[in-house]
């Protein structure tokens, strides 16, 4: 499958997806934005593969990117998960043709081919394999949001959340859920809320995958235990057609810290 089937193919799975689920939202329709989210495995060796591709990203790929137009949203490594050590970027486009003209620029971009160049040119593999997802935001949140005070404070830690649904069905019953209230909640909360959108290509689907972002991991569990007693979460998730066993097959979530060159800190 070239770039081009492949984008058609997202629109045409956003468009299924996302019908019922954001008609609650219509006003934000329009702005919503698509968001890449890549892994880059590493392993630990003498290849310095986690340096190599940080230098990558910061000298290369974030910088063509940006010039192509795009809006790089943040670099993490892993701090708590499973299938360490790598590195995951996020990229956000306003649309798929966006997103399409964008990628055809970067291959253009005679600076990023010099930064590729550098990359595979060490000793050995520059990373282990790369896993790339593609997101489309949810109304509550038609855009990343980037807090302004990233370089006056300490960096936080971000949790990545994926929730698998039963059925499509059920994951339009969650991204309501989300939109009609979750989002609000973690917001009222302090949870700092940065993203949210529906998979439309990558793995485990159906899904939607989240981020929020906290000072550190004492405040983390805090604020969990702040949303669990939270007086409007029990009100919306005491609906029947709500429960986690109704509309939530699996829950996955890594904690992640932001590179020095992160936008996102």
């Amino acid at each position: 499958m070239d770039r081009r089937q492949m984008i058609t193919g997202a629109a045409a799975m956003s468009a299924l997806v996302s019908s019922k689920a954001q008609a609650a939202q219509p006003n934000r329709e329009s702005t919503r934005s698509f968001l890449e989210l890549k892994t880059w495995y590493l392993h630990n060796s003498e290849e310095s593969q986690a340096s190599r591709v940080s230098e990558y990203l910061e000298t290369g790929l974030f910088p063509a990117l940006s010039r192509a137009g795009a809006k790089p949203v943040a670099a993490f490594s892993n701090l708590i998960g499973p299938n360490g050590p790598y590195i995951v970027t996020i990229v956000q486009y306003p649309s798929l043709s966006a997103m399409e003209t964008t990628l055809a620029k970067v291959a253009e971009d005679e600076a990023h081919e010099k930064a590729s160049q550098k990359l595979s040119s060490g000793a050995g593999m520059p990373f282990v394999t790369i896993e790339s997802s593609l997101l489309h935001s949810l109304a509550i949140l038609p855009e990343a949001v980037l807090p302004t005070d990233s370089n006056t404070r300490p960096a936080r830690i971000f949790e990545l959340r994926t929730y698998q649904s039963q059925s499509m069905t059920a994951l339009n019953k969650k991204a309501g859920m989300f939109n009609g209230g979750e989002i609000a909640i973690f917001q009222r909360l302090g949870m700092r809320p940065v993203f949210i959108g529906e998979s439309i290509v990558g793995p485990r689907q159906p899904n939607i995958t989240y981020m929020l972002s906290f000072d550190n991991l004492d405040g983390r569990e805090k604020h969990w235990q702040q949303f669990g007693s939270d007086p409007a979460w029990k009100t919306l998730s005491a609906n029947p057609e709500l429960k986690d066993s109704e509309i939530v097959a699996n829950i996955s979530n890594v904690i992640l810290r932001p590179l020095a060159f992160s936008p996102l800190r």
